[in-house]
C-alpha cells in the first residue's frame, strides 16, 4: 500500500479550409460520430476540461489519446473503459506466483485489448518519472493513489495528473472509474461501468443472503505477536466492500475511528475489545493464522475469533490483492469473496 504507481482515441479532424467548410459539414459530422463510437468517446464531452482534487487542479485541454497510469487499480479502469494504458504502475501484491506485474484480471483484459506485452512502471520504490516521461502520456490518471505534492508537481510537468479528491488511499472503487474516466473524456461510459459494477455487487450479495445484517470488520494483524492490529475504516475500500455486500461495521469498531478521512485505525492488542461487537472478522493471513489468534491470551476472548467466525484470505494471493478493487477485480473475485465469507456467515449464531 505504499507504491506510490489508455486507448487509441479518434482526434475530430478539423476542416482543412474554410472557404469548404460548410460544404464538408455533414460528411465531417458523420466521420466524427463513427470515429467517437469506434473509439468509445462520449460525443458530447466538451474541453477544455477541469478537475479539482486534493493536490490541485487538472486542466485537460483536447481528447486524451495515450493514457498512462500509476499506482494501483487505475490501469483497470482504463481496460475496462477498452483503451490499453501506453503503461502502468506494476502490481506490488497479489502476484507471487507470477512475474508478469500484472494481477491475472489485468493481464487478461490488456491481452482481451490485443495487448500482450504491455509497458509497466517498476516503480515499487518510488515513481519512475523517467520511465512514464517515456511512454509519452497526455494524461496520468492516480485517482486512487498516495501522490505526495512533491510527486505531483514532478508529474504534471509530464502531462497532466488527476490525483485524489480528499486523502490518499481512501478514494471509493466509484470515485476512481469516475475521475479516470472524466480524465479520459469518457465521463459517461465511466458512469454506465459504476452502475454494471454494482450490479456485480448487487447480484453477489443477494445469491448469498446469510452475509445481510452480518456485523463484520476487516483487520490486519501484527504477525509478529500480535501486539497491535489494524481496523480498516469504512472509508477504505475494504471495509466499503463489507457494506456493500449487505454487512455492517460493529459499533465497538466505529467507536474507535476519530479522523474520517483515515483508511485505517491502529490498536493495540489491550483494545481488543473494539472488536467485541463483530459477528466475523475478515483478515489477511495463512492457514494457521485462526489458530494462533485463538491462543493468543487477549485477542483469543475476542468472541468472534473465540467461535473461529473469522474469514482468512490467504495474504499475497489475487484475492487479498482484490481486498483494495477496481472495475475488473470486482467481477473477477467477488463470488469467491462472498463465498467465503458466506461460509462463515452461516456459523454466526
Amino acid at each position: 500500500m505504499k507504491t506510490t504507481t489508455k486507448s487509441l482515441l479518434m482526434l475530430v479532424m478539423a476542416a482543412l479550409f474554410a472557404l469548404i467548410l460548410g460544404a464538408c459539414s455533414s460528411n465531417k459530422d458523420a466521420d466524427d460520430k463513427t470515429a467517437d463510437k469506434e473509439s468509445g468517446a462520449s460525443n458530447d464531452t466538451q474541453y477544455p476540461i477541469e478537475i479539482k482534487h486534493a493536490l490541485g487542479t487538472t486542466t485537460i485541454e483536447k481528447k486524451p489519446e495515450r493514457v498512462a497510469t500509476i499506482a494501483w487499480g487505475n490501469q483497470d479502469v482504463a481496460l475496462a473503459l477498452g483503451t490499453v494504458p501506453v503503461g502502468f504502475s506494476a502490481a506490488n501484491y497479489g502476484i507471487k506466483d507470477n512475474d508478469t506485474g500484472m494481477l491475472p484480471w489485468t493481464q487478461e483484459k490488456a491481452e482481451e485489448l490485443g495487448e500482450k506485452n504491455p509497458t509497466i512502471y517498476q516503480d515499487t520504490a518510488g515513481l519512475d518519472f523517467e520511465a512514464i516521461a517515456d511512454s509519452q502520456p497526455d494524461v496520468i490518471l492516480a485517482a486512487y493513489s498516495g501522490l505526495t505534492q512533491e510527486d505531483y508537481d514532478k508529474l504534471k510537468k509530464i502531462a497532466p495528473v488527476v490525483a485524489y479528491q480528499d486523502q490518499p488511499w481512501v478514494t471509493s472503487w466509484r470515485d476512481m472509474i469516475k475521475y479516470d474516466a472524466m480524465a479520459m473524456g469518457m465521463e459517461k461510459e465511466g458512469e454506465q461501468l459504476i452502475k454494471d459494477t454494482e450490479k456485480t455487487i448487487q447480484d453477489a450479495a443477494a445469491k448469498y443472503p446469510d452475509l445481510k445484517d452480518k456485523k463484520a470488520a476487516f483487520v490486519a494483524f501484527d504477525a509478529t505477536g500480535f501486539s497491535k492490529f489494524y481496523v480498516y475504516t469504512t472509508g477504505d475500500p475494504r471495509g466499503e466492500m463489507l457494506e456493500e455486500l449487505g454487512m455492517s461495521y460493529p459499533e465497538s469498531v466505529k467507536a474507535q475511528i476519530k479522523d474520517d478521512a483515515s483508511f485505517y485505525v491502529e490498536l493495540s492488542a489491550e483494545n481488543a475489545d473494539a472488536l467485541n461487537d463483530a459477528d466475523i472478522l475478515v483478515t489477511y493471513g495463512t492457514d494457521k493464522t485462526l489458530k494462533a489468534l485463538q491462543k493468543d491470551p487477549i485477542l483469543g476472548k475476542v468472541p468472534a475469533i473465540k467461535a473461529g467466525n473469522v474469514v482468512v484470505i490467504e495474504d499475497n494471493t489475487p484475492l487479498a490483492a482484490a481486498g483494495t478493487p477496481s472495475p475488473l477485480s470486482i467481477p473477477y473475485t467477488i463470488d469467491e469473496y462472498a463465498s467465503k465469507i458466506s461460509d462463515v456467515a452461516k456459523n454466526v449464531k
